[in-house]
């Protein structure tokens, strides 16, 4: 239970569990649509066969982390089964906190019954009419105060049915024009970050998963803040958490090594590291892992345990409630304009 490798959160290939072949045991696992069967009559019941069989199989001692991106809008990896949804800004124009709450409560309790126990939502970056940094319309509002509010009710709604949720992307991309996924973006001037980061004030704790972007800013220059201290840990508008790399297969830190990535990661006060794409880089990231002192590990070990030992039990998968939740949720999604 003190390898390295539980430290990361994998994605991986396959529909059913015979068919995961990872070469280590992480301590999560992260699902993306290349898992999940479309079909919206079969695909639902073997996502949760696939989570099942992946707990017999890495969470025998303690729980695996299980995570998917559901926001809703551009960004739902459910969306072949349940169809188009509104995403955050929508709600909180159309409807604002309770829309927002009531939103993120109808995902918990979908993805409760699939099996999963993370979601990584809402986003709390500012909204900035730049869809080509990737983000658009997942953000709620230009304004701190109004972007926490909206994501702090989606967390409300989505927390009470025991799914964990996360802010992202720390400390903000708000005013970015690169997509991170393909280069490092960056922000000049430092008042700019501190408004961004303004917004993950009121919402963070030592409790809360927090999603650290690939983004550089004066501070962090030349490294992206997810890969420096003094921009997660060390932060200086005191925002704490549990705080992980977003994907470190992406391009906006595809400039360091694996072993600069997951060494800088670890020094940085990261908790967990998330790699999502291809077999190469969750094998590289694993490997790299590996090779670092256990002293720079067991903290990150330590923290990760403590977190997965207060996980939800799954509940059962109850087909019945599944096709209500999807008539509910159809329903929901029909009424926002």
């Amino acid at each position: 239970m003190n390898s390295p490798h539980q430290l990361l959160w994998t994605g991986f290939r396959g529909l059913d569990p015979t068919e995961v072949d990872l070469p280590f045991q992480p301590g999560g696992i992260i699902l993306f649509a290349r898992n999940l069967d479309p079909d919206p009559g079969l695909g639902p019941a073997r996502c949760r066969a696939l989570i099942d069989g992946l707990q017999s199989r890495f969470g025998a001692d303690l729980p695996l982390a299980v995570a998917l991106d559901q926001e809703g809008g551009p960004v739902s990896r459910l969306r072949p089964w349940t169809g188009p949804t509104p995403p955050l800004r929508q709600l909180w124009t159309w409807g604002g906190p309770s829309a927002c709450s009531a939103w993120g409560r109808l995902w918990g309790e979908g993805l409760r019954l699939l099996g999963f126990n993370v979601d990584f939502a809402p986003v709390l970056d500012l909204w900035d009419g730049h869809p080509e940094a990737g983000i658009g319309d997942r953000a709620a509002s230009a304004l701190p105060a109004e972007a926490a509010t909206a994501a702090g009710a989606f967390l409300h709604g989505l927390e009470s049915t025991g799914v964990r949720g996360c802010l992202k992307h720390f400390p903000g991309l708000g005013g970015t024009t690169l997509d991170s996924h393909q280069g490092l973006p960056a922000l000049a001037e430092a008042a700019q970050v501190d408004r961004n980061a303004a917004a993950f004030v009121p919402l963070a704790h030592p409790d809360r998963l927090v999603m650290v972007a690939h983004l550089r800013t004066p501070a962090s220059d030349p490294l992206p803040a997810s890969l420096h201290r003094a921009s997660v840990v060390d932060n200086p508008w005191g925002v704490q958490g549990r705080f992980l790399p977003d994907d470190l297969e992406m391009g906006g830190c595809a400039d360091w090594s694996w072993d600069d990535r997951v060494r800088l990661s670890l020094e940085a006060g990261h908790q967990w590291l998330l790699v999502c794409q291809t077999p190469a880089g969750w094998t590289a990231c694993a490997e790299a892992a590996g090779r670092l002192p256990a002293a720079l590990c067991a903290p990150a070990l330590a923290s990760t345990q403590a977190m997965r030992r207060h996980l939800p039990p799954p509940v059962f998968f109850d087909p019945q409630a599944w096709n209500d939740w999807i008539a509910r949720l159809q329903t929901a999604a029909g009424r926002v304009s």
